[in-house]
């Protein structure tokens, strides 16, 4: 019986090969066939800019020291150290960000100011030659600067947990150096807010002198009045001197974004805090493939 229902199907393929070059084979069940033209063209095509696209993300991820040079299936970037830099003008939520970032991700959180004391302190090569210009009064060069953040990027503790580079780079020169000296980040965090918003947040900060907290007279004064009575606003902390401050990163900020367009990710800062974490851990998150 089975003999029997072979051989007509035998003798259609003799037949049908006698008409063509090309030998007669069964088609697969997902090749189907559109005006007489199979889509096995667009198959393999779809399949070519499918390699191109893996392709591209390995070379990215190789960079940035994920997976493994031999493509071992089953690597992942998850539970790598994350390599993060966050920027905002003055009064963005930078501080808040940062703290929330550090605890979710348990990275090193670094800005320029702690890392150029740290390094004068532990008396390193480029932390005495800081040393030198801050004691003659003078703007620390970026050089220097560079120096100081690549040797703490290479610290233990940064190179296990990751980090998190607050603030910095700050100019365009800067953003070039850091990536001349081999140091690439996974992710760059802008926290965009309209400068009428940062004046008004910056006007209205004030420090309690005992405890170093800071309030604000609109969104969070405090209740006790023996606090209040205390609380110190900066002297920097002028309608006249955040917007020279602003001028001043304006002048700047555009640049070393664009020198992060590909890992960069824009924020909208006037949200409320949790909703901005929220989106800032889901892009970390994204781009760390976790």
């Amino acid at each position: 019986t089975m003999m029997k229902s072979i051989l007509p199907i035998a003798l259609l393929l003799a037949s049908a090969s006698a008409f063509t070059t090309q030998p007669v084979a069964f088609a697969p069940s997902s090749t189907r066939a559109i005006h007489g033209r199979q889509q096995t063209s667009t198959i393999v095509l779809n399949a070519s800019k499918n390699k191109q696209k893996i392709a591209s993300r390995s070379k990215w991820a190789e960079t940035r020291g994920y997976g493994t040079a031999d493509g071992d299936s089953g690597s992942s970037d998850a539970g790598k150290a994350p390599k993060l830099i966050i920027a905002g003008a003055p009064a963005s939520g930078k501080g808040t960000q940062c703290e929330i970032i550090k605890e979710k991700y348990g990275v090193v959180h670094l800005s320029t100011g702690d890392m150029l004391r740290a390094a004068v302190a532990a008396g390193t090569d480029v932390g005495k030659q800081a040393k030198d210009f801050m004691d003659a009064g003078k703007l620390v060069p970026d050089e220097v600067i560079i120096g100081v953040v690549k040797d703490r990027l290479n610290e233990s503790d940064c190179v296990e947990s990751g980090w998190l580079l607050d603030g910095f780079p700050r100019t365009p020169a800067q953003a070039q150096a850091l990536a001349d000296a081999g140091v690439t980040a996974d992710c760059f965090i802008f926290l965009n807010v309209p400068d009428e918003v940062l004046v008004e947040r910056v006007v209205g900060r004030r420090t309690d002198p005992e405890t170093g907290k800071i309030y604000h007279m609109t969104f969070s004064p405090p209740e006790d009045e023996e606090i209040l009575a205390r609380l110190e606003q900066r002297s920097d902390d002028t309608e006249e001197k955040v917007k020279v401050r602003l001028e001043q990163f304006h002048a700047n900020v555009e640049a070393v974004k664009g020198s992060y367009t590909d890992i960069a990710v824009e924020v909208e800062g006037t949200q409320k805090p949790e909703e901005v974490s929220a989106v800032v851990l889901k892009s970390i998150e994204a781009v760390l493939g976790q």
